[in-house]
């Protein structure tokens, strides 16, 4: 980014509310650490509070892992995913939320694409898209102009090959073009990740975010954005807003990561513990 961006300084008189409350729907057997990497990447980022919806035989793994988020033990099928009997406690547990992300870890379980594509159709609050969630909504594209939230889809080559039903390699060679016209169609803020990551929304405005390096090519890594965009959502940003600089601060924060232990050795955790140092580093508290 060319110029610092102005975050505004916290009151003395404040409380965790004030800065927004991030719901995440996320994780399955096995795949317990995309949902936590989501959910400390959106405190770290700055939201008040966080509470993460798992299938329920999860929920005592994941309080060992994480002290500060809250969690919601959720209906879940023999397979130990997400089922579609969760439905109407996550829209209960909506109700004071001020954003939602969905996706990390959740599996393709038929019983996970009925909650998720149910779900959809109920958002009414700012909700970003990301892993499982984006393969589930790639066969019903439909439902993306129906839905009353702001949406942000976050998706690798690969998830936006499914999405348009086009060849990874043409996606590649038209970045801006496929982003910027995805996101017009389907009235959503896409982020298309990978060298450069294009931002793109449905105004037709387009950013290209250049921060980030080869290391971040590693497990976890999108999920800690979703979590960071996420909690930008929660606070009050809008959707294209969000986007630009969550995934400027990913980046960076993946850049101060390999400056300190390099590309080959980079994992998601590393990121995510560089996400504090990146905030600092390009906001600046008006007084």
């Amino acid at each position: 980014m060319k110029k610092a961006v102005t975050l505004r300084k916290r009151k003395k008189d404040t409380h965790k509310g004030d800065y927004g409350h991030l719901f995440i729907l996320a994780g399955s057997v096995g795949m317990s650490g995309a949902a936590c990497l989501s959910a400390e990447a959106a405190l770290r980022s700055g939201c008040g509070l966080a509470t993460l919806g798992i299938p329920k035989s999860l929920n005592a793994i994941v309080e060992r892992k994480l002290t500060e988020v809250i969690t919601k033990p959720l209906a879940e099928t023999k397979q130990k995913t997400l089922s579609e009997k969760a439905l109407p406690v996550v829209i209960a547990l909506l109700k004071n939320k001020n954003a939602v992300a969905i996706g990390p870890g959740l599996t393709q379980h038929k019983q996970v694409k009925k909650l998720i594509l149910n779900l959809l159709g109920k958002l009414k609050i700012p909700t970003v898209l990301d892993a499982d969630a984006l393969n589930i909504v790639a066969d019903k594209l439909s439902i993306l102009k129906k839905a009353k939230a702001p949406l942000i889809l976050t998706p690798h080559p690969g998830e936006m090959s499914k999405l348009i039903k086009v060849k990874t390699k043409n996606i590649q060679n038209n970045r801006k073009k496929v982003a910027s016209e995805f996101a017009k169609k389907h009235n959503v803020t896409i982020v298309l990740k990978g060298h450069n990551t294009v931002i793109a929304n449905a105004k037709g405005k387009v950013h290209i975010n250049k921060t980030g390096n080869p290391g971040m090519a590693t497990a976890g890594s999108g999920d800690v954005l979703t979590g960071i965009i996420g909690s930008f959502l929660a606070q009050g940003m809008s959707p294209f807003k969000a986007a630009k600089i969550g995934t400027y601060i990913h980046g960076l924060a993946g850049d101060l990561a390999a400056k300190e232990i390099g590309e080959i050795s980079l994992v998601a955790g590393d990121i995510l513990k560089k996400v504090p140092q990146a905030i600092k580093k390009i906001f600046l508290y008006s007084h």
